[in-house]
């Protein structure tokens, strides 16, 4: 019981702990619809299952949430997502829908595409949301706002909050949205947080060094 981080290096077994771990605590009875096992890759949690499925058996390893960080939080947010305005099946924007939205606002307002390339007001975007920076915050933000005119964008963070506004309106979410709107609902649905809580009694990440704030 309890927290406990395992370091080692590349290939020496970090990732068989886990599924060993997975393995032991439902031998003892633990039930597996209260282990969370999150990875980076759909290949990684695919692997984890197979595996975790030879030492016990395959119908118990299918009654554990595990996945992506992304695909996880989506599965919540599927059951979840009215809470926060969203339909069960909103639509989830890949890179380059995102993009094109983003290029369609920049149209729209008459800004320089070369200086507002997609990209970057992408990336601007993105790294805000895994900081858990609203389109609100980022304008009320007076060091991003400075960064953003001496970068010569002074508009991003309008173009920010149209491109919120328009994938709200799509019944849509991007990616970092599904870890964002995710902080968001739990943050203000104490009842939501309660439940997943009560839920998962254990959470295991692997790759943990690889997160982000969000």
């Amino acid at each position: 019981e309890g927290p406990c981080m395992v370091i080692a290096g590349a290939g020496s077994g970090k990732t068989r702990v886990l599924t060993y771990r997975i393995a032991h605590l439902i031998e003892k009875g633990v039930d597996p619809f209260s282990i969370l096992s999150l990875t980076f890759t759909n290949k990684a949690a695919k692997e984890m299952k197979e595996r975790i499925g030879k030492v016990i058996g395959g119908s118990e390893a299918r009654n554990i949430w595990m996945g992506t960080f992304h695909s996880v939080f989506a599965r919540i947010l599927r059951s979840e997502a009215h809470h926060i305005g969203y339909p069960r099946n909103f639509t989830i924007y890949d890179t380059q829908d995102s993009k094109n939205l983003i290029k369609s606002i920049v149209k729209e307002y008459g800004l320089d595409d070369k200086l507002y390339k997609p990209g970057v007001v992408y990336n601007r975007i993105s790294s805000a949301k895994n900081n858990l920076i609203s389109a609100q915050g980022y304008m009320e933000n007076a060091t991003i706002m400075a960064d953003d005119r001496s970068a010569g964008r002074p508009k991003i963070g309008e173009i920010y909050k149209a491109y919120q506004s328009r994938c709200f309106r799509a019944g849509a979410m991007d990616f970092d949205d599904l870890l964002f709107k995710t902080n968001i609902l739990f943050r203000d649905h104490l009842e939501v947080l309660y439940k997943y809580q009560q839920r998962f009694k254990y959470l295991l990440v692997d790759e943990y060094q690889d997160t982000n704030y969000s």
